[in-house]
């Protein structure tokens, strides 16, 4: 685990993207095509800003969240629409970007049904993770119903869960596909995530999902 941190948070917006710009590019040199899979929530929306109009081979990229909550992508709580306002935007936008909501389904028949196609686009190439004050990490919540099967050695390339108090399913990349990332990046905010990450190593994978992925990663830091 590599920790870098940074004056402010526009500093580190622009360095992250800059970085995996390069790692993308540098990926497309030995593949035909290269799977690059980023969170949703406000933390990366300033990276996606500035990666957005890099000017890469985008249509040979595949774009994939790292959860999903189970709300039509015009709802205001999706990371989809996420994507489309701050990332699928000018050059980015020839990027082949796989939604995990499908209308009809819930949460687990949509994991189901998708899971082979993600499992065909493994492994991730880039990775960016989030992480809440609580240590979660996609939607591996700790405690979360589903949570067991999602960290599991053998676990589906996606996993609906649930979490206790929010009204809302959710659909995630499992443990297995996030700790296969060719290369891992975590972006965190503030000192309260600070200790949270601090805390995480010493814990439980279930207490701490994200310290069960973060093998090989770098950590971007800023207050």
């Amino acid at each position: 685990m590599n920790l870098k941190e940074y004056a402010d948070r526009e500093v580190l917006a622009m360095d992250v993207a800059n970085v995996l710009a390069g790692q993308l590019k540098n990926a497309l040199l030995s593949h035909d095509s290269v799977t690059l899979a980023v969170p949703g929530g406000t933390t990366p929306g300033p990276i996606f800003d500035s990666l957005s109009g890099v000017n890469l081979d985008w249509d040979r990229i595949e774009l994939l969240l790292t959860d999903e909550r189970w709300v039509a992508p015009d709802h205001e709580m999706s990371n989809a629409g996420l994507l489309r306002q701050r990332l699928l935007v000018g050059p980015a936008s020839a990027a082949h970007f796989t939604p995990f909501y499908v209308g009809g389904l819930t949460a687990a028949e949509a994991a189901e049904t998708l899971s082979l196609e993600v499992e065909a686009r493994l492994p991730l190439n880039v990775l960016v993770l989030g992480m809440g004050s609580d240590m979660h990490t996609a939607s591996l919540f700790p405690g979360a119903q589903g949570l067991e099967a999602a960290m599991a050695a053998d676990a589906p390339a996606l996993c609906a869960v649930s979490v206790a108090g929010q009204d809302i399913d959710r659909i995630t990349l499992s443990r297995r596909v996030l700790e296969g990332a060719m290369s891992k990046h975590l972006v965190i905010f503030g000192d309260e995530k600070r200790a949270a990450l601090d805390r995480a190593s010493a814990l439980e994978a279930h207490l701490a999902p994200i310290g069960a992925v973060l093998d090989e990663a770098t950590i971007h830091w800023a207050a």
